[in-house]
């Protein structure tokens, strides 16, 4: 079909943890001409996401040319601890964190150095005993060497031995990440592989339901710094989506402020974001992604983030009010999707205080999912037939049992999405305030009166104390986001102490999600600045996904490298690593000049796959020198490429993954022919991992 440009439109879609946003943009103008808000449904995100498509203009979608989503859904998997179960295999000797949180891993002999020469050799048998003991296990397996980033080797021979084996995905740390520090790589392998069946089963969603609809549009995804990329490509590399809904919230806010530099606190279902768009760019980390604790290699936008949304769950326990990590089904809500729920809460289970703790609530429920069981244990099969399809506290599930089931239990089978749980949330504590009550009213006083109990306070002064710790952390977190290195405890005793003044931000501070206006006057108490909720700011993220921009970053390192010997110092040659292999070559200078043109080559490469000639890109190139000595002649030189599309919504969003992985293919092959002993390389200049 062509369309006209003045009745064309753009869809953003954005799944969050609680709901899913869609807005139509019209081309010719740029405006806003509808949104639609919708649950997300849980645990698949099909039903959510074609009713919030439903409540757009139909005549409208009809001329919709390009479609692009971002997601909070890798994000909470992470935070919320919910991902798939993984092997992890790290080759060479690594300092491994005593709380890692990594439960099936093991370390191997093997690895490289920094010229990628083998410095031990591999020990294939220990992989091979460990992927045959845990294959039934899990659902994927990650694998991390030494100096894979300049020898891919160890990494490889592991991935076609598991392949072999048990024919499950494997993820290689060089393939997501060109800096150092294996153990990072072998982190951020870990949390792709754990991805990689929640963002196959959300990517094939979409992409379904625009096919339902007769819709043939240009299909993009965009990515935690801000850029887009075909869904495909998404789909392989999902933990570079894992901040893609932070980034739409940090676009949108700014598209719809106005301003081209602004803090923007982003408030969830699950989470809370902050994060800062300079001069109409996201600002980024080159330190990598940090998400629930984890520390990645993954390039995306600089932010904090905290396990506190509008759906997480609020418990009581030694007199204090305890806010997350998990996100629940607000009481209000689980009124409204199950009839019998008033009455199961009105029965007013009442816990022991001693016994109180995040799973032992009187305001506690859990509910099983539609999603099947698969290799459980004998306690988690106990403990699944207990559980209903209608909610029930934990004295229902055991109500003839004398000892209430392990934490552990209920854990692994919430991680396995086989239960869901309800609970009180801040939502709730909203409805009960009268400041958003889009649910049952009722369900959420009877909640906030049992938790209230427990404090020694009436119910609307537990719900105005929930408000205020919500405020309060929306404030720590970003003053930790602008105080960098500042621990959050110390800025919580700054609010917390007698000589209190609140702290002031010069830049204006937008607020993004549902009922965000009910903390803005709280968030004042605590933060002098310009503080203000735009219009269309229940849909920001669903904006933001059509703000993003084609780009393409590519590091390049010329490197010399010396004999060992320091009676005998010779040069033993220089060396191109690329993103597709190493060349050697006799003189520096014809190094540079190959470095710097094939890397805008590779740059015009992949955005010539996408549709985009080579004057519709602004390639930028940085040039760094490391040297020992000033005036001498550099031991290495860094190129970083950066390509750009010349336009603001990417237009021309990757029309197919086939194309792209046979042009870039085509490419290495061309590569490899220049040089018999290649290897897969990628840029860095430090010798140590």
């Amino acid at each position: 079909m062509v369309h006209n440009s003045k009745m064309a439109y753009d869809l953003g879609i954005d799944a969050g943890g609680t709901y899913t946003d869609s807005v139509l943009i019209r081309k010719s103008d740029g405006r806003v001409v509808c949104s639609n808000k919708s649950l997300t449904t849980y645990p698949d995100p099909l039903e959510g996401i074609k009713k919030s498509i439903d409540g757009l203009d139909p005549e409208k979608l009809k001329f919709v040319t390009v479609v692009s989503v971002s997601t909070t859904l890798a994000t909470n998997t992470i935070l919320e601890g919910t991902g798939y179960p993984v092997g992890l295999i790290l080759i060479g000797n690594y300092d491994i964190p005593e709380d890692s949180g990594i439960e099936n891993w093991i370390m191997v002999k093997g690895g490289h150095d920094s010229n990628g020469e083998e410095v031990t050799a591999l020990d294939l048998s220990a992989v091979e005993k460990f992927v045959l003991e845990i294959k039934n296990r899990v659902s994927a397996f990650a694998v991390s060497s030494y100096f894979s980033v300049r020898n891919p080797e160890h990494e490889l021979q592991v991935k076609t031995l598991i392949q072999e084996l048990t024919g499950l995905p494997v993820v290689c740390g060089h393939e997501l990440a060109q800096s150092l520090g294996a153990y990072e790589r072998g982190v951020t392998a870990y949390l792709n592989a754990q991805l990689l069946p929640v963002a196959e089963g959300f990517l094939k969603t979409v992409v379904s339901e625009i096919e339902r609809r007769d819709l043939n549009p240009r299909i993009a995804m965009l990515r935690c710094d801000g850029s887009v990329v075909s869904m495909l490509e998404a789909m392989k590399k999902p933990i570079e989506s894992v901040f893609s809904g932070p980034a739409a919230s940090l676009l949108g806010a700014s598209y719809l402020s106005g301003h081209e530099t602004c803090i923007v606190i982003d408030v969830g279902g699950t989470s809370t974001d902050v994060s800062l768009v300079h001069k109409g760019l996201p600002y980024l980390s080159e330190a990598g992604a940090v998400v629930g604790g984890w520390q990645t290699k993954v390039r995306a936008l600089r932010m904090e983030t905290s396990a506190m949304g509008g759906d997480s769950h609020i418990w009581v326990k030694s007199g204090d009010i305890h806010i997350g990590p998990r996100r629940v089904i607000p009481l209000c809500r689980a009124a409204v999707l199950y009839p019998d729920f008033i009455s199961t809460l009105k029965k007013r289970w009442i816990p022991d205080r001693l016994k109180l703790d995040e799973h032992i609530q009187a305001t506690k429920f859990f509910v099983r999912t539609e999603q099947k069981p698969v290799n459980l244990n004998r306690e988690e099969k106990e403990l699944l037939a207990l559980i209903r399809d209608e909610p029930l506290s934990l004295k229902d599930v055991y109500w003839d049992k004398n000892i209430l089931p392990s934490k552990r239990v209920m854990d692994s089978l919430i991680q396995k999405r086989l239960v869901q749980v309800i609970g009180f949330t801040p939502t709730d504590a909203l409805h009960v305030l009268g400041e958003y009550t889009e649910w049952n009213v009722e369900a959420s006083e009877i909640g906030a009166t049992l938790l209230a109990n427990f404090i020694g306070i009436d119910r609307h002064e537990f719900c105005f104390n929930v408000k205020r710790l919500f405020a309060k952390n929306m404030a720590r977190d970003l003053i930790a986001f602008l105080m960098e290195g500042v621990d959050r405890v110390e800025i919580e005793k700054m609010f917390d102490g007698n000589f209190f003044a609140r702290f002031k931000v010069d830049i204006p501070v937008v607020l993004l999600g549902g009922p965000v206006k009910a903390y803005v006057d709280e968030l004042k108490k605590l933060v002098d600045a310009e503080v203000f909720v735009p219009e269309y700011s229940e849909v920001g993220n669903a904006v933001g996904a059509l703000a993003g921009k084609g780009t393409k970053r590519i590091e390049i390192t010329v490197r010399t490298l010396y004999s060992e010997s320091k009676y005998d110092l010779k040069t033993k040659g220089i060396f191109v690593y690329t993103p597709v292999g190493r060349r050697h070559f006799i003189v520096r200078s014809e190094a540079l000049e190959f470095a710097e043109a094939f890397g805008r080559k590779l740059i015009l490469d992949y955005m010539a796959e996408s549709g985009l000639l080579p004057d519709q890109v602004t390639v930028s190139v940085q040039k760094k020198d490391i040297k020992v000595h000033a005036g001498e002649i550099p031991i290495e030189t860094r190129f970083i490429f950066e390509g750009v599309a010349n336009s603001n919504v990417y237009e021309k969003a990757l029309t197919g993954q086939r194309k792209k992985d046979e042009g870039f293919t085509e490419l290495t092959e061309q590569f490899h022919s220049l040089d018999c002993n290649s290897h897969r390389d990628l840029s860095i200049s430090e010798h140590y991992e």
